[in-house]
């Protein structure tokens, strides 16, 4: 099997999605205001990603998955960046901490391969039996591509970028961390640019030119 010239690897949480997913699970279950703590905390650096994880999945794992998958549901996607994962499906991956059972409506709406922390089921019980680390997740494909591009803005995404062969800082929902301005190549602004960058990047084959319409029938 031949290897893809590229793979995007994409942050999900405040990069492909306009919000943060773990304080909308919190709202749900009404502990919004001490799992929206807890994010911003991790997404700054001052708590480990996975020591906060464990917390907040502590606090969210008796939520039934309905009201879960629910809430991850209703949170707003990028309309650039999801339409140019749907276009680019092969060459597209989300890396994510968060736990694979619960962004499974993500997932499949977004239609490409998912790299999650991963859950389980024990004695009818939600488990956590693995959390991602994004530099092993994204050194995992290496199999499939030739290089790797790196999306994102918070400490949690600087392994991701360690690994890569390229990163790009995306400040249209957080500001990127610094260490992670340290470690990108180019800053996008906003989806639609993050998107046009991403285009111009010598890894993609170029689209076909749409047929005029003294061509089209011939």
């Amino acid at each position: 099997m031949s290897r893809l010239p590229c793979i995007f690897a994409f942050d999900l949480d405040g990069t492909v999605t306009t919000r943060e997913l773990l304080p909308l699970m919190a709202r749900a279950a009404g502990m919004d205001g001490e799992i929206a703590r807890l994010t911003d905390q991790t997404l700054r650096g001052d708590i480990p990603f996975a020591a906060s994880f464990r917390r907040r999945f502590a606090m969210l794992a008796d939520l039934p998955l309905e009201r879960i998958h629910e809430a991850v549901s209703s949170v707003p996607l990028d309309p650039a960046i999801s339409d140019f994962i749907r276009e680019n499906r092969p060459a597209c991956a989300l890396v994510t901490g968060n736990l694979d059972v619960w962004i499974r409506p993500l997932a499949e709406r977004l239609g490409c391969l998912c790299l999650s922390s991963r859950s389980g089921f024990r004695a009818g019980k939600l488990t956590l039996e693995h959390i991602l680390d994004k530099g092993e997740a994204v050194r995992s494909l290496r199999h499939r591509a030739e290089r790797i591009v790196a999306i994102g803005e918070s400490v949690g995404d600087v392994p991701m970028f360690q690994a890569a062969d390229l990163g790009i800082a995306y400040a249209g929902v957080h500001q990127p961390v610094p260490a992670i301005l340290a470690l990108a190549q180019h800053v996008a602004r906003d989806g639609e640019a993050l998107c046009r960058l991403l285009r111009a990047l010598p890894v993609l084959p170029a689209r076909p030119a749409p047929l005029d319409a003294a061509t089209a029938l011939g």
